[in-house]
């Protein structure tokens, strides 16, 4: 599958990482592979609160404006980390300067809408093969169902425990339409979200691989030519492998632009060849009795989803009750509750 990039009248001094030279779905990235990343941590007096972000130039890093407690003052941004407990010979920490959050993203409406924040560094940090800015979707690009798509992040694991070693995955972009379906059929139990254009849907993700609790402001990522262009920022996923939701960069274009002072961000057009599937997807008419998740080693199935050899990941074919996986939800939620409140 072929993509193209936009005309550009030079090609702009982001979206390279100097060290990336293999992808590997759901397991360590390599130090420097993405040099773009950040860690945003927000302390608070009963803890703090982990998030994911990406360098935008050499004073801004981009995030979910979920991560920022509306009561903290108190943020750190570690740039070129790779492993949270060894040495990171490579890494530069900074404290936040100022933050500037979409004026209309809500803490007390359990929306995605406007989940977007910028953070501007106390200082300019100097770009090495480890620290580096990624380019940004333009208001004109296009990410069709199915594109292929690379998250990272220090988010929690398959044990519920946040990673030590910097973790990159692939992931499928699920168009729209689906993603509003999947919120009608399969997280019927949940509040029923709007999908609007601002947001952007990935998975579920065969294998249990994707974002998780922990994984919040961490850039949704595709490659145009030699750039890489990040078109999303991670708002909220149900479970481990399943549907995950992202603000569309794309659609904040003007507002990171008129909000990002010295140097300006690299905006790039990205453009998915062919046509979008998900224009002419057709929503099941009643849902099924259960929906794709990957949880203890134990399948549930999702028809949307089918496998080759019958069973929903090439695993188990046993089906998991419901309710089980609507505690863990439940657990996680909460505890994403507790630490913000905290603060």
């Amino acid at each position: 599958k072929r993509l193209s990039t936009g005309c550009q009248s030079q090609q702009p001094a982001c979206g390279r990482a100097v060290r990336n030279s293999r992808i590997i779905g759901g397991q360590d990235a390599t130090p420097g592979s993405w040099s773009w990343h950040a860690l945003v941590v927000t302390y608070g007096p009963y803890g703090y609160k982990q998030c994911g972000g990406s360098l935008i130039t050499n004073q801004w890093v981009l995030t979910a404006a979920r991560c920022i407690p509306i009561s903290s003052n108190n943020t750190v941004v570690h740039l070129g980390r790779y492993n949270q407990s060894g040495l990171n010979p490579n890494e530069v920490t900074q404290k936040v300067k100022e933050t500037i959050c979409h004026p209309a993203f809500s803490f007390y409406c359990w929306t995605y809408e406007n989940d977007i924040c910028l953070l501007k560094l106390s200082a300019p940090v100097n770009f090495t093969d480890y620290i580096q800015p990624i380019c940004l979707a333009s208001e004109k690009s296009t990410f069709h169902n199915g594109t292929s798509s690379r998250v990272t992040g220090f988010g929690y694991d398959d044990s519920y425990r946040f990673s030590n070693i910097l973790q990159e995955v692939n992931v499928p972009i699920l168009g729209n339409n689906e993603c509003r379906c999947h919120f009608e059929n399969y997280y019927y139990y949940y509040w029923l979200p709007q999908i609007t254009e601002n947001v952007t849907c990935t998975g579920p993700k065969v294998g249990w691989k994707g974002p998780f609790y922990g994984d919040e402001g961490e850039p949704l990522m595709i490659k145009a030519g030699s750039l890489w262009v990040q078109s999303g920022v991670q708002s909220y996923s149900y479970g481990c492998g399943g549907l995950s939701i992202y603000t569309r960069v794309s659609q904040y274009q003007k507002w990171i632009s008129d909000t990002v002072t010295g140097t300006p961000p690299g905006f790039v057009t990205f453009s998915s060849p062919g046509t979008d599937s998900d224009l002419n997807f057709t929503c099941p008419t009643s849902p099924p009795p259960s929906y794709n998740i990957f949880y203890d080693n134990v399948s549930i199935s999702n028809p949307l989803f089918p496998s080759t050899d019958g069973s929903v990941f090439g695993s188990s074919e046993n089906l998991f009750h419901l309710t089980h996986v609507t505690s863990l939800c439940v657990l996680v939620a909460l505890l994403h509750a507790f630490v913000v409140s905290g603060m």
